[in-house]
């Protein structure tokens, strides 16, 4: 059976949305930048690729993928849209590798694309009406009294609940997120895997940008402590603006492609992808799903936590990666160690894309390891990729 490997794994800058340097730019335009950087950062021609699988979320029903290769001139490579929410696009990883090992495909673009500026918003009719309609987004699970759209319960409050952290402790580590963010971009950590887009901005300049907007360099602990809870009429509650993710837009992929591929090719494979998994929790506990997947991607890669170099667990909010730790025993100082959601921000559909690219650079300047990207996901659910670095 041939070994799914990653060949090439690029990602834009992050921006902040609405107001940040890629409020202009589509999700197509970003879609179509990281597809043709990943395409030619594998050494591949466009025309080897069997397929491109991107994530997209709240997005309207089109398909990114296809609309990114047919823009290319990759008409003869199909295209799949996969919806996972913040989970997609380790999702496409793991249906790439899925593809690539049960030997149907021999190379694939995965990953992800998220511009939160210019999604749509769709309308609704209203049930016994002829021409009344109503702005809300489709469900992804049943709304209960305890479990609804509002992911700072499930995702973040009943999150601290059950791990019992405090608001001190969430707070701690959104300013460690800045702070680590703050100094990766200072040390030009990112720059081998950004790859620079020319936008246009609202004012009509033309920038070309290649730097995560988001961070920011003025957190401190005590900025942090005076931000107002989302939910001041529930006692306790521990979730503020500040530790929780931002609302960003960013893309990013990966080439994956058979290792004989590579080998035939001669091509240098960064990270071999050991497994993937996803799996699913009540709504209520949304945010409990990046931890209750962990063991079971684990499992099914065949090492155990203290195998594992870096981990990436996304910061939906400070408290799913805090309560990871805190419940698996993962050492801090190896989770997230250039920021996360928080800090770098949240672009649902290429977060899990993101992630995968950073832990591929960086075991890679390590010189190897093992590396874990997981987060929960909308409706209760989560994904997680296993990568190595030989």
């Amino acid at each position: 059976m041939p070994e799914a490997v990653i060949v090439s794994a690029v990602r834009t800058a992050i921006g902040t949305a609405y107001k940040g340097s890629l409020s202009e730019t589509s999700a197509e335009d970003l879609a179509r930048h990281v597809v043709a950087e990943a395409v030619e950062r594998s050494g591949l021609a466009p025309e080897s690729f069997d397929d491109v699988v991107l994530a997209e979320s709240m997005y309207g029903g089109g398909d990114l993928a296809r609309h990114a290769a047919v823009s290319l001139g990759m008409t003869e490579v199909a295209g799949q849209a996969v919806n996972r929410h913040c989970a997609g696009s380790l999702t496409a990883v793991g249906i790439a590798a899925g593809s690539v090992r049960a030997g149907m495909d021999q190379a694939v673009i995965a990953g992800g694309a998220q511009s939160s500026s210019l999604a749509p918003k769709t309308v609704w009719r209203v049930p016994g009406t002829v021409d009344r309609f109503e702005e809300r987004m489709a469900p992804t699970f049943p709304y209960t009294a305890d479990a609804t759209d509002d992911v700072t319960l499930s995702t973040g409050w009943n999150v601290a609940l059950e791990a019992g952290l405090t608001r001190e402790q969430l707070d701690a580590w959104a300013y460690r997120s800045h702070a680590r963010a703050v100094a990766a971009i200072d040390a030009d950590v990112f720059v081998d895997e950004i790859a620079s887009i020319k936008v246009t901005r609202r004012d009509g300049s033309v920038v070309d940008f290649a730097i995560d907007e988001h961070p920011r360099r003025s957190s401190t602990l005590e900025k942090l402590a005076t931000l107002k809870p989302l939910h001041p009429e529930i006692e306790g509650f521990s979730i503020t603006a500040g530790n929780a993710a931002g609302v960003n837009d960013a893309a990013a992929a990966l080439a994956v492609v058979s290792d004989e591929l590579a080998r035939t090719r001669g091509l240098t494979p960064l990270a071999t992808v050991r497994a993937w998994a996803a799996t699913g929790v009540a709504p209520r506990r949304t945010g409990m799903g990046a931890v209750e997947v962990i063991p079971k991607v684990l499992q099914r890669a065949g090492v155990s936590i203290g195998d594992v170099a870096l981990w990436e667990i996304n910061e939906a909010f400070a408290s799913v990666p805090a309560a990871a730790c805190k419940l698996l025993g993962l050492d801090e100082e190896l989770v997230n160690i250039f920021g996360s959601g928080c800090s770098l921000g949240h672009p649902v559909a290429a977060s899990g894309a993101r992630m995968l690219t950073t832990l591929t650079h960086e075991l890679r300047r390590r010189g190897g390891g093992i590396g874990v990207a997981a987060m929960c996901a909308g409706g209760g659910q989560a994904g997680a990729v296993v990568i190595e670095v030989r």
